[in-house]
This record gives C-alpha cells, structure tokens and sequence, in this order.
C-alpha cells in the first residue's frame, strides 16, 4: 500500500509495530552486546607461557594467580604507595631477584583471569638465587638452589601491613596505577580497579587474621620457612591452644635437582622427602609445595606443574664454579667414604647408600628438633583430606603418603656448595663450620648476602650490610634456630684439620 494513501490509524499502528521491534531489538542486542564484551574480557584464563624450561620455571604459572593472584599494576605499585612498610626499595629489599629487561621479579608469574593481568609468586621463588665471587662482582643466577636471600616473612607482613594501611584505597591506588600504566580506560578507572583494590584489600585483611601466628613469631629470616605451621593456618588450627614446641617450626628451602633419583632408594623404596621425611612420593610432596604458590585443589594447573616436575627429573645441580686443589679434593674421597657416604650417597651424582633416603632418629642425630615438631599426627591427618573425591587416576588423586615421622631424612648432597647455610634450619653458615663441634660453630650470623667463601663452602655471614642492604642477624639461641646436632666421630667433627680441610675441597665437586 502507498504510504501516502495509508489511512491514518493503520499508519500509526504500523509505526508503533515498528518502533515495539526496535525496542525489542535494542532490549537483545545491547544487554547481549554487553554480555559479549564482559566475556571477552572477564572470561579468559591464560597463562603466560615460555618454551624454554628454565625460564618457565622461572616466571611460568601453578596456577595459584586464579586464587590468589594480584592485578598486575596493583603489583608494580604497591612499593610506592606503601614504601613504610618495605625494609628497603622495592621487592628487591624482601630478596627478590629482577633480570634485566624484565618487569616482574624471578619466581613471579603471570596470567590474563577475572578480566585482569594477574600475578603471584611460583616454584622459583624459593628455588632461585644468585651468587657473587666479590661485593663488586656481577651476580650469576643459579636455578634449582635454595633461594637464601628470599625473605618471605617480611613478604607476607609487607602485604598484611599495606592493606591494613589507609592508603590501601582507590583514591591513592588508581592515580598511581594511571601513571605507572600509561593511562587507563572508564572502566578500568572507576570500576574494575575500585572493585578490585576492595576485593585484594579484604582478602589480605582475612589472611592477616588467619597468619596472626606470624606476627607473633621471631623473624625466619632470608631463605626460610615455617611451612607446617602455615598449612595449620590455612586449616584453621586454633593456634592458642597449640603447644609451643610446635610454633617453632622455620626451616631452609631445599634445593631441587635430580628428582627421579629421589623416587627410589637403594632397597628400591622410595626416598623419604621433606626434611623430617614425611612423605615419599615427589608428586604429592610437588603439589603440596604448590600451595604455597597460591594454588589450591580446584585452581592448581597440573599441566603446568606435570611440566615443572619432569624438568626437575633430571635437571643436574650446576658444578662448583671456583679453583679446586684436586690433590687435596683426591685426599677427602676416602674421608668422605668413610664417614658420610652411607648416609648421603655415593657422590653428588650417584646416591646409592644403605641410609640415603632414611630417616634418622631425633636422639641420634640431636639437631634441633623444632621442625621435627611443628609437624604433627593431626596435621597430616588434615592433609589427608586434601583432593578427597578427585580421580584416582589422575595427576592429582587424594593424598595418602603424609607420615608423621620422628628424626629427619638423610639427604643425597648434589649442589652442596650452593645450599649454605647447612642443615635443616640454616643454623650453621658455612661446611667448614658444620665440620666443627657445636661449640666452635658460630653463635650469630648474618643470612642473606650472595657474595661466596669458597675457602669455608658458603656465603659470606660476617658482614652485617653492603651496598645499602642490611642482612638478617640469625641468633642460634633462639627456639628453632639451634646449631646442634650432626656432631661427633661420626659426623667428622673430631678429624684433624687437614682431614677436614680435605673432606670440605672433596665436597666442592657435587
């Protein structure tokens, strides 16, 4: 019909059918509009991902951003906005490590979750460190080594203590955020970040309640901690009734080289891990350390982890770097033989021996017992709950393998020079000192610089600051730190010098 010619009433009608379909339209296409742009950006999970193995154990992701993650330039800024609460400038003065050319510090990683470049901590943080031939020398990165200067106590109360903070807020965090990222959108400025800064602020707040234990504790120290008594915290023991022995528990980060050599020992068993030997199976005791990169159950990327882990199978500890005096090195092989090798293997490569992998009983080895306690029946009782309902068969079924055990595990030694300070605690700074009886090894110390001894097998401990950085004074009198133990004829402590000198230039090469 000629709109022209159209009678009036049907005109109209048409006309409000018309504009009733582009209402309709408008009500479908711009909610679902919406709904596609927030899915494109709040949807994506991907992790940040390098081909080379070492650099994604570095800086590749567990997971544990989907949990625990904080927003990218929430990260970058926070040094600013809350400097008080940091011991020095930047992550670095808490001992993390920056490459050059790389924004995010060694053992962080990266992942697009929740519409937001998210960051936390990975396997590397405690299992890279660096070491220095002088204070003026460059530092060389060494992956798979305890990482010494790591200081996550101060880590986790430089975070507790920032957003306990005022500035803690949108209207001091988004400014910076605007200026360290060159600009950000509306959205990211009066929505996203605001939501975000509340959301991170009252989760570190609830953390700080639930880790109360840690503020209650003397300092660990760089390149320690009290990992038990964390996964207590996150099963919400009522701290304040345990007993004290068990509040005690900060140990040294082990090393990580040569997994598949730990999964059987001489009796075809498997090797007893962790310190005080309270499981045997390297993938649970793998996913339990996964935790403390912020993974849980239902968030942990097994893939990433599986990748992880069958790297470490068989990645081999670097060689000793500096001169060795082969005579002398040749004359501590039948010392080391004699004394050490059915505890802690043949070599550093080789770890057969009747008792590597065994577990020695607290009486007879006497070190100090706090880390021996802090693990208890009920907790690992806990722990067995973990995974509970997951497939069996899969890469992460229920944990079984969870001991309570009473002495600690004798290590194969591989990369001994670079796991200073010795012993489960870090209570002794160098070898050389470890091959003295308990009353000649130093009472106090300092812990955290990367500048070697390669006459004493360790890192430099006499020097309290260098280069602006103070070091953290270890005071072997203090509960958990205790310096004794391994001594005696047996250990080696009652060899002449020469005999010791010899045994500690052997030693260099594993």
């Amino acid at each position: 019909m000629n709109p022209a010619t159209e009678p009036t009433a049907a005109r109209s009608a048409r006309r409000w059918r018309n504009r009733f379909w582009l209402l309709v339209a408008l009500l479908v296409t711009v909610p679902a509009l919406v709904l596609l742009i927030a899915a494109i950006r709040f949807l994506p999970d991907r992790p940040v991902t390098y081909d080379d193995p070492a650099e994604h154990f570095k800086y590749g992701s567990t997971g544990g951003e989907r949990e625990s993650g904080f927003p990218y330039w929430i990260w970058q800024v926070l040094p600013t906005v809350c400097a008080k609460h940091l011991p020095g400038k930047g992550y670095e003065s808490l001992g993390m490590i920056f490459e050059p050319g790389k924004t995010l510090p060694v053992g962080v990683s990266q992942r697009r979750n929740l519409g937001l470049d998210r960051v936390f901590l990975n396997c590397a943080a405690c299992h890279v460190s660096t070491v220095r031939a002088s204070d003026t020398a460059e530092p060389k990165l060494y992956v798979g080594m305890p990482s010494h200067r790591l200081d996550l106590y101060a880590f986790e109360r430089f975070f507790f203590n920032c957003a306990a903070d005022p500035k803690f807020a949108a209207e001091y965090l988004v400014p910076e955020i605007d200026r360290a990222a060159g600009g950000i959108g509306p959205i990211d400025r009066y929505l996203v970040y605001p939501v975000a800064i509340s959301l991170m602020r009252e989760r570190l707040l609830m953390l700080k309640g639930r880790f109360s234990f840690v503020a209650e504790s003397p300092p660990w120290g760089p390149g320690r901690v009290d990992t038990f008594n964390s996964a207590k915290a996150l099963f919400a023991f009522p701290f304040e009734r345990l007993p004290v022995e068990e509040k005690r528990g900060a140990s040294d980060f082990p090393s990580v080289w040569l997994q598949a050599a730990r999964k059987q020992r001489d009796d075809g068993a498997p090797m007893q891990l962790h310190w005080d030997g309270n499981n045997d199976r390297v993938e649970e005791r793998n996913r339990s350390a996964a935790f403390g990169t912020g993974t849980t159950p239902p968030t942990i990327d097994m893939t990433a982890i599986g990748r992880i882990e069958d790297w470490l199978l068989t990645l081999p500890p670097p060689d000793y770097p500096f001169p060795r005096d082969a005579a002398l090195a040749a004359r501590g092989k039948p010392v080391y033989d004699r004394l050490c090798a059915d505890c802690h293997g043949a070599s550093g490569r080789d770890f057969k021996g009747k008792l590597v992998g065994h577990i020695t009983p607290i009486a007879d080895i006497t070190t100090d017992r706090a880390r021996l306690d802090s693990y208890t029946y009920e907790l690992a009782v806990n722990q067995a709950t973990l995974y509970a309902g997951y497939d069996a068969a899969s890469r992460e079924p229920r944990f079984e393998r969870f001991r309570k055990t009473w002495g600690y595990a004798n290590m194969p030694l591989d990369g001994l020079w670079l796991r200073a300070p010795y012993l489960h605690n870090g209570s002794v700074p160098t070898l050389r000192d470890l091959l003295e009886p308990v009353e000649k090894r130093p009472k106090q110390f300092h812990r955290g610089n990367d500048v070697y001894d390669p006459q004493r097998v360790g890192f430099v401990s006499n020097v309290a600051e260098a280069n602006g950085h103070r070091f953290f004074p270890y005071d072997t009198t203090q509960a958990g730190n205790g310096n004794g133990g391994h001594s005696g004829a047996a250990y080696g402590t009652d060899l002449p010098a020469a005999d010791k000198d010899a045994l500690v230039e052997y030693l260099k090469g594993f």
